[in-house]
């Protein structure tokens, strides 16, 4: 199983900036261990779900062409801990992109409350590592669609982004079926006509 750390974007301008939330939720595993009596979400999660919004901006930049990790934690402080019912507001910006990577300024807010900030640092993997398959084009991208990227997501100019040709490529080429039975470009068009 894969954990993700944000629920949905709620903006993201290419190359700039991106908001994302995340309902910290009882029913998540991880509380049921911090801590017995007092269930809170560890600090730890909460960079990750930084590094995921910021992880996908930068990745964004590139098309999502670009293999990226956290490399890493430069800076993290955090004011208080989230509680289960607390959402928590994940805001990144791109402080510096280069062919080998990328600093994210992050910071995570509860209600109009700093929770944390902290500074993060992204690798593009190359070489040996930058062929690994992580996901498969399909998969990748029925996530950045749950996630709402292309529904909120802008170019700097304020026009829509579109899903990159090879996602797209992917789609279209796709017999995979999904749990629900509905496979490739007939569940895009099921999941645009019930918006």
């Amino acid at each position: 199983m894969r954990w993700f750390w944000i629920d949905r974007f709620v903006e993201l301008v290419s190359g700039q900036h991106a908001t994302a939330i995340k309902a910290v939720s009882l029913a998540a595993e991880p509380m049921f261990d911090h801590f017995p009596g007092h269930a809170l979400m560890p600090n730890a999660l909460v960079i990750e779900g930084m590094a995921q919004t910021g992880g996908l901006l930068v990745s964004e930049y590139n098309d999502f062409r670009e293999r990226i990790v956290l490399a890493k934690l430069s800076r993290s402080r955090f004011q208080f801990y989230a509680e289960p019912g607390d959402t928590l507001l994940y805001r990144t910006s791109i402080q510096q992109i280069s062919s080998n990577g990328a600093m994210v300024r992050a910071t995570s807010h509860v209600g109009d409350r700093l929770h944390g900030e902290a500074d993060i640092v992204f690798a593009h993997l190359n070489g040996n590592h930058g062929d690994r398959v992580l996901y498969e084009d399909i998969d990748f991208l029925i996530w950045l669609r749950l996630l709402r990227i292309f529904e909120v997501g802008r170019k700097p100019d304020g026009s829509r982004l579109n899903v990159p040709a090879h996602l797209a490529h992917a789609e279209l080429t796709s017999d995979r079926i999904d749990q629900d039975g509905i496979g490739g470009a007939e569940s895009t068009a099921i999941a645009e006509q019930a918006n």
